[in-house]
């Protein structure tokens, strides 16, 4: 009877991380297929990722529900309540992914309307490394491997800096042309989106490695997003 309980405990510590993973793959191919809404200008895509939002939010729903019940019945002790608890906090993180992608799939509908005088090449390069992170910390969930969730946590930098330089471009071409004004600010609204994503599998990551490791990330999370700080004037001023 001892063995067929901690083979059922077992069982349901895998199905858990399953679910995390499952979750954590919707959430990929969601913001995956936001980015091409915008960068491809595929209205179909970013149709998708506006879509698939519920299924998200269903399956966070699961996987909160799954946890609480093994918190009632196994009363789970160390590194197992560790990582049970730890799963609500990712969960929470993935499901807020899901929201940012679908906010950047709605905006490049809206985007596609327009036609843009200047390249995306910049916020193609910061979407690229948002979904190099993501996948990355997504494996990490699965893997409970606290060497690519500390990849994960020390590259967060180079997406602020891109968000920044973005920024500071947005606000030129909308003082260049007012008729750039309403892409730009959606545009605007989609690199702070992706920026966000960002922030969140960096949450993951640390959440990864505490449940793993057994103590948090020590030192000063990496980030430079100065654009709160950023003053763009018009020549001559």
């Amino acid at each position: 009877m001892t063995d067929h309980i901690v083979k059922s405990y077992e069982n349901e510590l895998k199905r858990l991380r399953a679910l995390m993973t499952e979750m954590g793959g919707m959430v990929e191919n969601q913001v995956e297929q936001a980015i091409q809404g915008v960068v491809q200008r595929d209205t179909a895509a970013a149709a998708r990722a506006i879509d698939a939002d519920p299924a998200v939010d269903a399956m966070e729903h699961e996987a909160e529900q799954f946890v609480i019940r093994m918190l009632a019945l196994r009363q789970p002790m160390a590194q197992d309540l560790r990582q049970i608890v730890s799963s609500l906090k990712m969960t929470t993180d993935l499901e807020r992914i899901g929201d940012y992608a679908a906010n950047v799939a709605k905006r490049s509908v809206v985007l596609s309307q327009f036609s843009l005088s200047f390249p995306l090449s910049g916020l193609a390069q910061m979407a690229r490394l948002v979904q190099e992170n993501l996948k990355m910390v997504v494996d990490a969930i699965g893997d409970g491997d606290t060497d690519k969730a500390l990849l994960v946590w020390r590259s967060d930098a180079p997406i602020d800096d891109l968000y920044n330089t973005i920024f500071r471009e947005l606000i030129t071409y909308m003082m260049e042309d007012p008729r750039n004004i309403t892409p730009c600010t959606h545009l605007l609204f989609i690199a702070k989106n992706l920026e966000r994503i960002g922030d969140h599998a960096t949450n993951i990551a640390e959440t990864i490695y505490y449940a793993v490791a057994g103590e948090p990330l020590t030192g000063a999370r990496p980030k430079a997003d100065s654009s709160s700080f950023t003053v763009v004037r018009p020549a001559g001023i």
